[in-house]
Formats: structure tokens, sequence, C-alpha cells
């Protein structure tokens, strides 16, 4: 095992955190905060998931999108640290450009409304409508609602306004048209209420200083240490194997894929059999691919937004958004101000991609795959940074298998499994006692900030599951 502090890991811990992503880690992080005695094990070097990063001569890339709303600033301060939550602000640019529309926006409600109603001629009443039908959605809510005819209630006709309100929300989550409307009312409604977030100062630091803030409240934290096995036994936990060895613990929360929690860490013998037809019937949530494009010491880039949400298909197509050819791509502009006390700029490109598009590839059909990735990205951010290849020194492409070589989430899932996942995800611990699972599960609780509540959430049902058992001891 790697260890991340000096001492031994003990032979039994209250409850083992299978998986150090934003639930994982904010998980631990209450347990400990509530006196138990937590052992959080990763099997990456890097703590975070996907919300990580990797360094390339000089540059620091941050993994994936990052944006999220505004309340990830009251779930840091309250469940982390001030500190922790003073390093979020705000990305004034969010910047839209396609053959329907071209606009940049603050996205938010006062100015979503604005752009409805003064570009896309849309009755007030009917934005009005929307937005507050979207922000009273939650999930006790009748599910059988598309989003598509949810927009078809307001904007009858309108693919051009269904293009921006949906396709910002699909590259954050990989939600579809065909989806339940309330997995994008809550999480618009969330963005709505102030605009986009991120990290000032990396993803690097914002990690950094939650393993710090483990390391104080007494987790014990193991990187490089792959979990085979959550030992179970009469229908409760009893710990894990990892690296080869047995660690006992009360309750088990797991962090990972949910599927491959079930079926591979688990066993589906250990299960009652309806449990199992329900979790069968469990999607997968789609991939992404990125690009990062470093850019050399001493040149810069003009101003061209934070976000830039970018194609050239003519109107919103879920399969084109996720096609090994898309020209839908969101670009991260990360400026020296993003990361204070460099002078460094670079680029990231995130587009949705389909796992099957790049699994069966020869070796030689892959690397030409992801070379002729790259190259589609960089003709497309031609057209706001003139001569960018000029200005490049590092170049680098992930695909569905490097994310799913990284966190061993099957397929490469991006966003975890569907919405169907969150009602399995719940009801872990009433098929196997002690037994716990959080994190990207449909679509609400993911992206960063539904990926961190969820690990509140589970960590306060973990918290009354041991109270209740040292009651009964």
């Amino acid at each position: 095992m790697s260890h991340d502090r000096s001492k031994d890991t003990r032979s039994e811990y209250d409850v083992i955190v299978i998986g150090g992503g934003l639930a994982g880690l904010t998980c631990a992080n209450m347990l400990a905060r509530g006196g138990h005695s937590v052992l959080l094990l990763e099997q990456h070097y890097n703590l975070g998931g996907l919300a990580t990063w990797f360094k390339r001569k000089g540059h620091i890339f941050d993994i994936a999108l990052h944006g999220f709303p505004v309340g990830m600033i009251k779930t840091c301060r309250k469940y982390w640290t001030s500190e922790i939550a003073s390093m979020i602000v705000q990305l004034k640019g969010i910047r839209f450009d396609n053959p329907q529309f071209s606009f940049t926006t603050t996205y938010d409600r006062e100015d979503f409304t604005r752009v409805l109603e003064q570009r896309f001629k849309i009755p007030r009443e009917n934005i009005e409508g929307f937005f507050d039908t979207a922000r009273n959605m939650n999930f006790y809510d009748d599910q059988s609602m598309t989003t598509k005819e949810f927009f078809e209630k307001f904007f009858p006709g309108r693919d051009d306004v269904h293009r921006m309100l949906m396709e910002s929300i699909t590259y954050a989550n990989g939600s579809t048209l065909d989806d339940p409307a309330i997995t994008y009312g809550i999480v618009f409604s969330n963005f709505m209420s102030k605009g986009v977030y991120t990290v000032r100062g990396g993803t690097d630091q914002f990690i950094g200083k939650m393993r710090e803030e483990l390391l104080k409240n007494g987790v014990d934290i193991r990187t490089k240490c792959l979990v085979e096995k959550i030992i179970t036994k009469d229908k409760k936990v009893g710990g894990v194997i990892a690296n080869g060895k047995t660690i006992k613990s009360k309750a088990v929360v797991s962090n990972g894929n949910l599927l491959s929690t079930i079926h591979k860490l688990v066993g589906d013998e250990n299960f009652s059999k309806s449990f199992v037809t329900e979790a069968k019937k469990m999607r997968l949530n789609n991939s992404t691919c990125q690009v990062y494009i470093g850019i050399k010491k001493g040149e810069r880039i003009d101003y061209i937004g934070d976000l830039l949400f970018t194609s050239e298909a003519e109107k919103f197509d879920p399969q084109e958004l996720c096609s090994k050819n898309t020209t839908s791509r969101t670009f991260s502009i990360y400026y020296p101000q993003t990361r204070p006390g460099s002078d460094m700029y670079s680029i990231v490109a995130s587009s949705n991609a389909n796992y099957n598009d790049w699994a069966n590839l020869s070796e030689e059909e892959y690397r030409a795959s992801k070379e002729a990735l790259i190259q589609r990205t960089l003709y497309a951010l031609e057209k706001y940074v003139p001569k960018i290849r000029d200005k490049i020194d590092h170049l680098e492409a992930a695909t569905p298998k490097t994310f799913q070589r990284y966190t061993l989430h099957l397929s490469g899932a991006s966003f975890g499994t569907k919405f169907e996942g969150l009602k399995v995800s719940m009801g872990l611990p009433k098929e196997i006692l002690g037994l716990f699972h959080t994190g990207s599960v449909g679509i609400i609780m993911s992206g960063w900030l539904g990926a961190a509540n969820y690990g509140v959430i589970v960590a306060n049902d973990v918290d009354k599951f041991l109270s209740a058992g040292a009651r009964n001891v």
C-alpha cells in the first residue's frame, strides 16, 4: 500500500471509504469529524476522481470540465473549510457559438431571461413559467415527463431554444432530452441561481487542501491501493480485501462505479434476486474525450471567454454530441489569473463520447483516432485563437479508454449511471447492513456539487448506522 502518512494501516476501522472522488472525500471528512475511525482507499496515485489533475512541461492540466453552481461554496464552507470555500470564484464569460446562435452570458436567471426575451423573442410569461417550474422540481415529483416534453410545454417547436437550454447541461452531466425532466430542472436551477463557478488556483490546490483537512481530522489515506473485494457475511459488511490484505470494518462506503460495486466488489450472489434484477436495468452514462493544450511560456491568449460551447452541428443532436467525429465541444480556458502565481495559459477541450467507438480499435487505429481528435480540436479552436498551432508546446488527448484506465469506471462512464441508479445506490444498505454507495449517480447527484452533497447524505446515513450499532452493543 502507498502511505499518505507515516503510521501503518490498522487492522480494523469503523468505516472504509473506497475511492477518493469528491463524494468519497466529503463522506470520509464528515465521518472523521463525527469521531469515527476512517480509512480512505484510492487506487490512483492522486485523489479527486474525475476532479483531478496532471502535470506536463510546467503545465498543470485540470481533468474534466470544471464548472459548477454557487452551491459548491456553501457545501465547502459547511463540510470542509472556509479556506477551501474561498477558492471558488464565478466565471463571467460563458460563450455559445453554433449555427443557430452566438452570444456570451453570465449564465444566471436574469441574463438568461434577457437572452430568451430579446434574442429569441420568447414571451416573458413563458420564460417565468419555465424557470419557476424548474426551480420547484424535486426528486419526489412525477418522473414520467421527459426534458423534451418539459421544453415543448414552454417553448413549443423552438429547437434553437431547446439547444440553448440543453447543450451545456448535457456537457455537464450527460443528460439527454429523453431523460426525466427533473434530472434537467434541478441541475439547471442550481446554475441559474447565480451562474457558473470554478476553482481559482486549480484542482491540485483544491484537492490538496482537502487532503490536508482529512489528515487533520484523523482519516488514514492510502493511495495506489486497489480494493479487490468487499467482505460480506450473513447480509452484513465485514471489511475489504485491498492489495491482498484483509482490513475489517463495521461499514463500507463505495465511491466507485455502482455497477462494479454490486457485480464485482460484492457479487450478485450476496443480494436478493429482485435487487439484482433492478441493478441490471441500470444504464451507464456516457463517457468523454478531452484534449489538453499547453501554451508556450511567454505566449499569451486574448480573452475569448472562460467556457466556450462550440459546435458546427446544424441542430442539437445528442447522438452527434457523443459521436466520434463530433464538432460539438467545450473549451475551458485557463488564463494566468485562474492560477495565481503562474504566467502560463492552457486550454482543455471536452466532448461527450461513447466508449464503444473507442474500445475495439487496434493500437494503430487508436493512435490515429487520438491524433484525428487533436487535429479536429485545433481546427475548431483556430476560429477563436488564430495561429493557435504556433503557440502550443504540449498536446495530449484522453478518450473513454483513458478514463476507464484511471478511474476504473465501467466503460469510462464520466457521470456514473443514469437516473434509475439513484434508487439502487440508496437501496444498498437495505440489502447488506453496513454497505453504502456514494458518487455520480442519477444525473442529479453528478457533477462536483451533486457528488459532494451525496457524500454528505451518505455520511449522515453511515453515522446513524454506526451510532445505532454502538447503542445495541
